[in-house]
């Protein structure tokens, strides 16, 4: 059995560990109340944008336009969107595992990451890291997801990449985060059978403009705006991943620190025990 010093002792160190996790449970609770209302707030709209722009396109036959269909190079283009900072959880190693774990070959990947986690693991294992942006997840806004479009939208149409990804983790609610690749690019028409929705009148879609004029306007749109809405649901996924891992950090000290103190009263118990023994030979021995 460990000595009364060394019981004492690590039930000190804990105690400290347990005052950090309550403190960042506290701040990760703060930001996800404010993260977890700007989510909601965009989601209906980037959900709508995804419905629309899918749904306008499975009504429409005969397009011959880039950004419908894969270009002819096999890069893939992957935006992975992770923490700067870990005690999360499995929060960013499930988005990693998108991609490693994912039919993906290695050597076709380019990596725009936005988060340290991601890229470093991504590193490690051998991942060609095009971009690196780990400030832009400390306070995503719309035009931080307008750069990364243009320039991800300028390789696509120059044929350098013929694919673009998202991996994020959408934010359903404070305890279910769930991690999700999308294609962004080539946009594929939305199957409203396989998705389950109305898409109302069975009409072909005219547009006015031309049809090429209007998807070079609609579909940047569409890109930068999932791109957000990725970010926008990362950071509140983030966050409330941090306050459950901390939560039950904060648990789990606890209960270690009631395993402590009982096991010091033992020893201390045992302690006191040995010193009377002592006390009732000696004076058994003088007498």
């Amino acid at each position: 059995m460990a000595s009364m010093r060394d019981i004492k002792r690590r039930k000190g160190s804990i105690q400290s560990t347990q005052q950090i996790t309550k403190a960042m449970k506290l701040v990760s609770t703060v930001k996800l109340q404010r993260a977890k209302q700007r989510a909601e707030q965009s989601k209906a709209y980037f959900n709508c944008m995804y419905e629309t722009v899918t749904s306008m396109l499975a009504k429409t036959s005969g397009l011959n336009h880039p950004y419908l269909k894969a270009g002819e190079s096999k890069k893939k283009a992957v935006i992975v969107i992770t923490s700067n900072r870990g005690l999360a959880g499995g929060y960013n190693s499930n988005v990693v595992k998108l991609i490693t774990k994912g039919d993906f070959n290695k050597e076709d990947l380019e990596i725009y990451a936005i988060g340290k986690k991601g890229r470093d693991t991504l590193h490690r294992h051998g991942y060609h890291i095009v971009e690196d942006n780990p400030d832009i997840i400390e306070e995503p806004s719309y035009v931080d997801a307008m750069v990364i479009s243009d320039k991800l939208l300028k390789s696509f149409a120059a044929g350098e990449i013929g694919e673009i990804y998202l991996a994020y983790t959408r934010f359903k609610n404070t305890v279910v985060h769930e991690p999700t690749l999308l294609k962004l690019l080539p946009v594929e028409p939305a199957d409203s059978a396989e998705d389950g929705m109305e898409t109302g009148s069975k009409a072909m879609m005219n547009f006015e403009p031309e049809d090429d004029e209007a998807l070079d306007m609609i579909i940047p749109k569409y890109v930068t705006s999932l791109i957000y809405g990725g970010l926008v649901e990362a950071v509140a996924s983030e966050n409330g991943a941090r306050m459950q891992a901390m939560d039950s950090a904060t648990s789990n000290a606890e209960e270690m620190i009631d395993h402590l103190s009982l096991m010091y009263n033992r020893a201390r118990q045992g302690s006191i025990t040995q010193e009377l023994t002592e006390i009732i030979a000696g004076a058994n021995a003088i007498s």
